[in-house]
């Protein structure tokens, strides 16, 4: 059997699997193919992947030896026709593109789209989301950091005093709880939105505010994400953040909801009513953004000053740890579909391998995705 570890389209700096990760399955006698160049945005030479046991070749070749592909992103359409009847994993968004999905089944490819893993204990191992939102928080924080005109600790000087940093933050998930531990190390004051009541703990343990809204709708079982709340419950939600908001220095969004447009949680008005200078970081840009100025991968600025960075691809901004960190995630799930003596084997009863494949035998078989 034939892995082969694709080279990303050029504004991704991560690859699927760095040498480390590839030494693991050359040792249980799997053949690797690496696409030339696929490792330099992350730091890992050619050489590196020869020496862990690949072999180096151009996209044509890789593409017409795989048995299972690694592309975090998705390859062109015309290239899915090299991989039919065979496997394709990487992170597609299959929810926002049910289109395209029809198109990957026609051409043929069983494709596995890790940001559809159920969200179980026994998932976390591979839960892409998480590992790359774990950086994405901290990036975060950084970046604003850099972009906010003043410090964020407290300082006393004898040139007088400096107050700290007033942070806000919206959702509690994996990308909030590093931006919170982040921002407390940094020196400022943090207060958190989330409509999980459960995570108050959490969120208090790391030094910050938990912001209560009564009413919420039931999130447990949404995997991490928000979920549509009644109106009533906007109303309050949206009154609680508005008093934060204009407080604020610095807001960090991260809330989405799977399958549809990211809620804005700050408004205009809201984004009015801050001052000069403040920064939004906005980790939901991909699906719409939390504000109403949010453009994905890029930076916008309002009459009034507010500097609003719409960027769902920070993990890309450290791609040594979040392509060594995806790898791992890639190998263990690959260990699902993978028997021991090196054969694929895709193991429908396994909820994991059933729950995240999108298309198979030439249709769309994920039941999310058809709906």
């Amino acid at each position: 059997m034939t892995i082969v570890v694709l080279k990303e389209p050029a504004h991704e700096t991560r690859v699927s699997m760095l040498a480390e990760a590839v030494a693991t399955l050359t040792k249980k006698g799997i053949s690797i193919i690496v696409e030339n160049g696929a490792g330099e945005k992350a730091f890992c030479s050619n050489a590196e992947y020869e020496k862990a046991g690949a072999v180096i070749k151009s996209r044509e070749e890789a593409l017409a030896a795989a048995d299972i592909a690694l592309a975090i992103h998705q390859p062109e359409l015309p290239e899915l026709n090299n991989l039919k009847s065979k496997v394709l994993v990487g992170v597609y968004q299959p929810l926002f593109q049910q289109d395209l999905m029809k198109q990957w089944a026609t051409a043929g490819p069983t494709v596995f789209s890790l940001d559809m893993l159920p969200r179980t204990t026994r998932a976390q191992a591979m839960d892409v989301l998480s590992s790359q939102a774990n950086i994405a928080g901290y990036k975060a924080v950084l970046t604003a950091a850099t972009m906010y005109s003043r410090y964020f600790p407290m300082f006393m000087t004898a040139a007088g005093s400096i107050a700290p940093a007033k942070m806000l933050i919206l959702g509690a998930g994996v990308a909030g709880l590093q931006a919170i531990a982040t921002a407390k190390r940094l020196g400022a004051v943090v207060e958190v939105f989330d409509t999980r009541p459960a995570v108050k703990e959490e969120v208090q343990s790391l030094g910050a505010k938990f912001i209560e809204v009564e009413g919420a709708a039931d999130a447990s079982k949404a995997g991490g994400y928000a979920v549509e709340q009644t109106e009533e419950y906007k109303q309050k939600q949206q009154q609680r953040i508005a008093e934060s908001a204009a407080k604020a220095d610095i807001i960090i969004t991260t809330a989405q909801i799977p399958g549809k447009k990211a809620p804005v949680l700050i408004t205009a008005e809201m984004i009015a009513a801050m001052r000069n200078g403040s920064v939004i970081i906005d980790l939901a840009a991909a699906t719409g953004g939390n504000t109403p100025y949010t453009k994905n991968n890029e930076t916008v600025r309002t009459e009034n000053g507010v500097t609003i960075v719409g960027n769902s691809s920070l993990q890309s901004t450290t791609p040594s740890d979040a392509s060594k960190l995806y790898g791992k995630n890639v190998l263990n799930f690959l260990q699902l579909i993978i028997t021991k003596e090196g054969a694929i084997n895709l193991n429908w009863e396994d909820e994991l391998v059933k729950g995240s494949c999108i298309t198979h035998n030439g249709e769309v078989v994920h039941e999310r995705v058809k709906a």
